[in-house]
């Protein structure tokens, strides 16, 4: 845009009549700016045009000159009048000399603001301070007033400030003295020292009318024995650090005009609260709660008396609140608990047990949780009753919404310390829409599947969730879901530590079995954390009386099939066993017995996996037992020789998510004898591949089989392959992903919303 450059001369002429009639209206000329060239956009020169023509806007005024924020009178009576001090806080809102009215009706001994003398005006009969705004103001003016005396009363009409709030202190001669104020409310009434103090919060700017009547305790020319009877109804609440008292008691006078009664507080309780309609007032002094009445006349009064005590053990004694020189005394104890417990209670001296049911109902009404037990008594002068209270406290938990049974957990380790973790949760689920995981630092979440199907993780304020659920699936049973993370860690060095976290997830976990898969180039030793070795946990076997035979048929146990073929005769039978619950995922093993049906002990077992040719060999222990892990899925053939039977085999289906126990019945024979049961048929010959094992050939045996073991116990598992093909090329970053290497393998029982922590040593071979 093209700006018009105009001199300061030119300003000056164009400006010339506005400033002609300014001059008019003013008695002072401005004096002009020296002469020079000033170069102004047009627009900014018209703006400026019309900020001088506008008429500047005066501020708005308070519509009030001042205002009485508080007013506090503290008076107290002397013989026939009422002096004290009024005090009044407030602001002045405009400035110059403002008249504020302070009050009227009352003597004015001495006004000071901020203790200084404050002269007052009268005008109109209104006391009147002049202040200068605007400011804050405090004035302080020291007054009496007369009262009038009547029979039996005194009275006093006070002069109320105009003020935001207005607050009474009065000191009045006497103790319990009665005193009523109207319009107002008293607040709080105290005796001590021979006065009464009210304290009272009154209407601005009405007068208030304050009367009171002191109350002389007049000695009976002929005394009269108070005599008196007592029933008391006593809720005990039991909570989890205190133990509380509410005794409804109701006293009927039979003899004399009683003015108070005396209650015995018990020891290490401390009063709370008493009401009643007649009560009047009420002290705690060397363990003796007094309560005054009104009138001494009344046959009959009503207390309600709560106390309490902090407990800290699981048990104690229920105290019974008893009122002295009674001449007769009935109640009830009614016992209730806070939360969920287990509570006992032991009655004696004269308690009687009851029927909650049979309670009074005004006792039942101040109950909160349902009644324990209840009693009834009647105090005789040779016993006192007691309750001992024993409590059990369960802690409250609300209904689980999701459980896991196992969590399967495999975590590959890169040298450059980053690793890939997955999780599998075989989960139950009632109502649980989201897991809730806390990932360690430095963690995100790659995927995740739930029974098989992709779904979206969510990320949220206070942490990730992974679906438990997904639209169109409603789960009857249980199901799989699974999540893969990753984590950035710290790249391995030529030696020394480091350490591996699982997220925090907010189901309970019945089963955790961890597989940390190393690079082969380094040595680790040194395990720790929070896990257990999986090779220091005893595996369980169950012995089943129904088993289905491997053959020609196909065996069926507990919804798992597998198929065979060929007989099952000459060398040996295997049999299957539905193993769920008993052997872990992977895991594969059986027992060897005689025709007899006596386990067979040191017998050779060798199972091959006929897709992969992956091989595990051990030997059965003293009770004919033999057992592999990690064994991958897939068409398995299986050996069992030993000396003096035939050697028995065995091509199976295997299926590592559900584990089998199998049952092998060897037959007596020599040690070249083998029965091979494949397809179709069972074919026995001689053989030289399983010559007599004995001697040092059996010693060597022996060495072979425990060196196979322990490769075997670190041998990948077919988890490890899965989640090699699962990140392929799916990985943000670029991770060189370990395919040779060592596994290791940790289990962990009950698991709930806390993290899992193994640490290691290592070194590079």
């Amino acid at each position: 845009m093209k700006h018009r450059k105009l001199s300061l001369c030119c300003l000056i002429l164009i400006l010339a009549p506005l400033t002609q009639s300014a001059r008019a209206q003013q008695k002072t000329t401005l004096p002009l700016p020296d002469s020079g060239n000033v170069t102004l956009p047009l627009d900014e020169y018209n703006r400026l045009v019309e900020l001088a023509a506008k008429t500047p806007k005066k501020p708005d005024a308070p519509p009030l000159s001042f205002a009485i924020k508080r007013a506090g009178l503290k008076l107290h009576v002397e013989n026939d009048s009422a002096l004290g001090s009024i005090q009044l806080e407030g602001e002045l809102f405009k400035k110059g000399v403002i008249r504020i009215p302070l009050t009227s009706g009352i003597t004015i001994l001495d006004a000071k603001q901020e203790n200084k003398p404050l002269p007052l005006q009268q005008e109109n009969g209104v006391q009147t301070a002049v202040l200068t705004g605007p400011s804050d103001f405090s004035i302080t003016l020291n007054a009496g007033m007369p009262l009038r005396i009547e029979a039996g009363r005194a009275t006093l009409n006070l002069p109320v400030p105009s003020a935001g709030s207005v607050q009474l202190t009065l000191v009045l001669p006497g103790e319990n003295t009665f005193a009523n104020i109207s319009p107002g409310l008293i607040t709080d009434r105290r005796s001590e020292s021979g006065h009464t103090t009210i304290e009272a919060t009154l209407v601005p700017g009405q007068s208030a009318n304050l009367w009171w009547a002191r109350r002389e305790t007049q000695v009976a020319v002929v005394p009269h024995e108070v005599r008196f009877l007592s029933d008391v109804k006593t809720l005990v609440s039991v909570s989890e650090a205190d133990l509380r008292i509410a005794a409804l008691a109701d006293i009927t006078v039979v003899q004399g005009d009683p003015t108070q009664f005396e209650v015995e507080i018990p020891e290490g309780y401390e009063v709370t609260g008493v009401t009643g309609p007649s009560l009047d007032s009420n002290e705690t002094q060397a363990g003796v709660l007094t309560l005054k009445v009104r009138s001494a006349s009344a046959r009959s009064h009503e207390f309600l008396i709560s106390m309490e005590r902090s407990i800290t053990d699981s048990k104690a004694s229920a105290p019974f609140v008893s009122f002295k020189n009674a001449q007769r005394e009935t109640g009830e104890v009614l016992i209730e608990g806070a939360g969920t417990m287990e509570l006992t209670a032991t009655e004696g001296g004269g308690l009687k047990r009851m029927d909650v049911r049979e309670t009074n109902p005004y006792l039942r009404s101040l109950a909160h949780y349902p009644p324990q037990a209840a009693f009834r008594f009647h105090r005789q002068p040779d016993e006192t009753p007691t309750l001992a209270l024993a409590w059990t406290r369960f802690p409250d938990s609300s209904v689980l919404a999701a459980i896991a049974e196992n969590a399967e957990v495999t975590t590959l380790v890169t040298s450059e310390g980053r690793s890939l973790t997955e999780i599998k949760l075989t989960v139950k689920n009632q109502a649980q829409p989201f897991l809730k995981v806390t990932l360690p630092a430095g963690a995100t979440i790659l995927s995740a599947d739930v029974a098989g199907e992709k779904v979206k993780p969510v990320t949220g304020p206070d942490g990730d969730r992974v679906p438990l659920l997904r639209p169109g699936f409603r789960p009857t049973g249980a199901y799989e879901i699974s999540f893969v993370i990753m984590h950035a860690g710290t790249p391995f060095a030529k030696k020394g530590g480091s350490e591996l976290s699982l997220p925090r997830m907010d189901v309970p976990i019945n089963l955790l079995q961890w597989e940390v898969f190393l690079p082969e180039q380094y040595k680790v030793k040194d395990f720790g954390g929070d896990v257990l070795a999986a090779n220091l946990v005893p595996t369980t076997f169950g012995a089943d009386k129904e088993v289905a035979e491997f053959g020609a048929n196909v065996g069926v146990a507990n919804g798992v099939v597998g198929t065979g073929s060929g007989g099952g005769t000459g060398g040996g039978v295997f049999r299957a066993s539905g193993a769920n619950g008993i052997m872990l995922p992977g895991q594969l093993g059986g027992v060897v017995t005689d025709p007899t049906g006596a386990v067979v002990p040191g017998a050779h077992v060798t199972v091959t996996n006929s897709d992969t040719g992956f091989s595990a060999s051990t030997v059965t222990d003293s009770s004919g037992r033999w057992l592999v892990s990690n064994f991958p899925a897939g068409r398995v053939h299986a050996t069992v020789e030993t000396r003096g039977f035939k050697t028995a085999a065995q091509d199976m289906a295997y299926d590592s998510n559900q584990p089998l126990n199998y049952s092998t019945t060897l037959q007596l024979g020599t040690a070249n004898e083998m029965v091979d049961v494949t397809a179709g048929a069972v074919d026995t010959e001689d053989s030289t591949l399983s010559p007599p094992v004995s001697g040092r050939n059996y010693a060597q045996l022996q060495q072979l089989e425990s060196n196979a073991k322990k490769q075997q116990q670190n041998a990948a598992s077919a988890n490890v392959m899965n989640l090699q093909r699962r990140v392929a090329g799916v990985l943000p970053v670029a991770i060189e992903v370990p395919r040779a290497g060592t596994s290791f393998q940790f289990v962990r029982p009950l698991v709930l919303d806390e993290e899992t922590k193994v640490t290691f040593s290592y070194k590079t071979k």
